[in-house]
C-alpha cells in the first residue's frame, strides 16, 4: 500500500512538473492605476491555490487546537471528579 502513495505522488509530481514547464510563459497582470506586473503563469497558480488553501488549513488547525483544548479539559474534569468522591468516601468511613 505505502509503494501505490508513493506511486500516486510521483506520477503528479511528474505531472505537474511537465505541466509547468510546457506553460512557462509570461502573464502580464494589471495591478492599480498603471502598475503591471509579470509574471509565469505556474507561479500565478501556485500563488492562487496557496491563497485559497490557507486560509482553510489555518481554520482546520485552529479548530484542532480548540478540540483538543475542550477535550483536556473535560479529560482533567473527568479526573478530578473521579478522585473527589473516593475521597469523601475515605472521610466517611474514618468519621464513623
Amino acid at each position: 500500500m505505502q509503494f501505490l502513495k508513493t506511486l500516486f505522488w510521483v506520477v503528479i509530481a511528474v505531472f505537474l512538473a511537465i505541466l509547468g514547464s510546457r506553460n512557462w510563459h509570461d502573464v502580464t497582470l494589471n495591478l492599480w492605476g498603471d502598475i503591471q506586473a509579470d509574471i509565469k503563469v505556474p507561479i500565478l497558480i501556485l500563488f492562487a491555490f496557496v491563497l485559497g488553501w490557507l486560509p482553510t488549513f489555518l481554520i482546520y488547525r485552529a479548530r484542532l487546537w480548540r478540540t483538543r483544548q475542550r477535550i483536556g479539559s473535560f479529560e482533567r474534569q473527568q479526573s478530578s471528579s473521579r478522585e473527589q468522591p473516593a475521597d469523601t468516601a475515605v472521610d466517611e468511613n474514618a468519621s464513623l
